[in-house]
């Protein structure tokens, strides 16, 4: 009986051991989570009932040179996950019916939040009021879903806008990495192209942030007052360069062209300070389908279309610049001292042979024996084979260089491309060292070969002869309104001075004079009793169809105050599509602008 007792308390004292020890084991387990553990679980509460609700600023509206709207906002709702408060098995499987979406796309957008997961993702933008009332009513039924009231841009849909504003969209994590100080996250907008892109940090504004009390169900109980609200900061206005009554001139009237001529691109300047007055790029896009999602169907359209919409032809454009360009073979020549401008060089009959090749002028007919003014004036290539030889391809090259060509102008949006100006390096690379023959020379002095440039680089040409030889840099931001009141204004930046001297300049632009005002100038269609032009048309080779027609002119002659570069892609010569429409562009900027130069009667009402 000894025994059985000893074994009794035997087992009641390790039973106690085990009490004590198991009563050590919680006192210790609530030491930790409630005293060590206390700082990380009171986070996770405060996260669990406060929700981070990002407060999206207002974008900065866009305006043309005379406070025109071009670009502003339009209410939207946008719904998003937060990643933390959603219930697996839930959340996503009512989301689907709501937003009528699919679960992958609704699981990759809610994974794009890779920063952290009490902020929103965004999940389907551009909604209307019926699902957020479905929210507002119901919201304990989704769990770690909320919705937020944006911005979703507007753009004029008319003006061929894209060209230049082009658009936002939403960040992608290599731009979140480029732009650390700029405070982008998952689901942040920014701009994607064109002015919307390269002022974007003027345009955006700075997010605020505001805390929202919820309950454990996920219903929004209201403001949480343990942290102060911060504002958002609305981004700054801009004010363009662009007239929008000329871009719609400019849009209205390459539509009005034949069907067939559906490509091209239209630039305008004013030479005195390099604002651009006008760009256009055809066939145009509406900037407005890119506000949100694109439907697949369309996007698909776009980039399977075979005159390549998305090309944004006045910077990115490279083609073959024909006659345009023979002012610089003509001005290098000049400078060489390899002519002179009453120099007469062997007749034109039409064609020259050199080897034993024949190299054809435009006119079959032949234009005789010239002088550099009627050369240019009639744009007579047999002239211009000449003088190129006498120059060679690498003084040539040297002179085109310097004339802006085979280097981007600088202009204030990305996407531009710097065009070919060959040289003997270039085509020993393209041929192979010495397997080339002088006969290309013949071909570059006439803006023909591997010569390409863009239409903006043209429209910089003509500003240095219209503004006496300086090129301001092309520029759309005029003026910037921060969100204070201030203004910043653009002052216009000097970029280079064309290589010719004032002798030479006086030359070259008496005979673009002559393009239009003489007897037998290639653009004489375009002469007028109100102002003088100045111009050159263009008439480029394509190895693809019917020629490139060109157009560049300036005006008034004597006092510029616009230059426009006008390219139809299949037009034909340039006198016959490019010279009209550039003319009907000239006058109606100078009879809103300059209405002095014309009669009363001619002067069109404002509206």
């Amino acid at each position: 009986m000894r025994d059985s007792g000893t074994d009794k308390g035997l087992r009641i004292g390790i039973a106690s051991i085990f009490l004590v020890l198991a009563f050590l084991a919680i006192i210790s387990g609530l030491f930790y989570h409630q005293v060590i553990l206390y700082n990380k679980y009171i986070v996770e509460s405060e996260n669990n009932r406060i929700r981070i609700q990002p407060i999206i600023p207002k974008r900065g509206v866009i305006y043309d040179r005379n406070n025109k709207v071009i670009a502003d906002n339009r209410l939207s709702f946008t719904v998003s996950i937060i990643p933390f408060e959603k219930q697996k098995g839930v959340t996503i499987r009512r989301l689907m019916d709501l937003l009528d979406m699919d679960s992958t796309t609704i699981v990759k957008r809610a994974a794009a939040n890779f920063i952290s997961n009490h902020i929103p993702s965004p999940i389907k933008r551009g909604l209307d009021i019926d699902v957020i009332s479905i929210l507002e009513e119901q919201g304990e039924k989704y769990p770690g879903i909320t919705y937020s009231i944006e911005s979703v841009r507007r753009y004029q849909s008319d003006i061929a806008a894209e060209t230049f504003i082009g658009y936002v969209g939403e960040v992608s994590p290599e731009e979140i990495k480029a732009f650390p100080g700029r405070e982008y996250r998952p689901g942040s907008l920014i701009g994607k192209k064109g002015i919307e892109k390269t002022y974007d940090h003027y345009l955006r504004g700075m997010e605020g942030t505001e805390y929202i009390e919820i309950s454990a169900k996920g219903k929004i109980i209201g403001p949480y007052r343990g942290k102060e609200k911060i504002p958002a900061v609305p981004g700054d206005d801009i004010s363009l360069t662009i007239d929008i009554d000329l871009q719609r001139v400019i849009v209205d009237n390459f539509h009005s062209l034949d069907t067939q001529f559906c490509c091209g691109a239209i630039v305008a300047i004013d030479p005195r300070n390099g604002e651009i007055l006008g760009l256009a790029s055809f066939p145009q896009l509406d900037p407005n389908i890119f506000s949100g999602p694109i439907p697949p169907d369309i996007w698909q359209g776009i980039i399977s279309d075979s005159t390549h919409p998305l090309l944004n032809r006045p910077l990115a454009g490279i083609y073959p610049p024909g006659s345009t360009t023979k002012l610089v073979t003509a001005g290098a020549a000049l400078e060489l001292g390899k002519i002179t401008d009453k120099l007469l060089l062997k007749p034109c009959l039409g064609a020259m042979k050199f080897g034993n090749r024949i190299f054809h002028c435009w006119d079959l007919g032949g234009h005789g024996r010239l002088d550099l003014y009627h050369a240019i004036e009639q744009s007579c290539d047999v002239y211009f084979y000449q003088i190129g030889l006498l120059i060679g391809i690498d003084p040539w090259y040297d002179y085109v260089t310097d004339c802006g060509f085979g280097k981007k102008t600088g202009i204030d949006i990305p996407g531009e491309v710097p065009g070919i100006a060959p040289n003997s390096d270039y085509l020993d690379e393209l041929y192979g060292v010495k397997k080339w023959t002088h006969f290309l020379m013949l071909n570059l002095a006439i803006g023909q070969g591997e010569f390409t440039v863009t239409p903006l680089q043209l429209t910089q040409l003509f500003c240095g002869f219209a503004n006496k030889g300086m090129i301001y840099r092309p520029h759309l931001l005029r003026e910037r309104l921060r969100y204070d009141g201030s203004i910043v204004k653009i002052a216009p930046a000097p970029s280079f001075r064309l290589p010719f001297s004032e002798k030479t300049l006086e030359i070259l632009n008496e005979s673009l004079k002559l393009v239009v005002q003489g007897e037998h100038g290639t653009a004489r269609g375009r002469k007028n009793k109100a102002y003088n032009i100045s111009g050159k048309t263009g008439t480029a080779q394509n190895p693809h169809g019917e020629n490139h027609s060109w157009f560049v002119a300036f005006a008034p002659s004597e006092d510029p105050r616009i230059v426009v570069t006008a390219l139809v892609e299949n037009g034909g010569h340039g006198s016959d599509v490019a010279a009209p429409l550039v003319g009907k562009i000239i006058d109606y900027y100078l009879k809103k602008n300059v209405p002095e130069l014309f009669t009363k009667e001619e002067v069109p009402d404002e509206g």
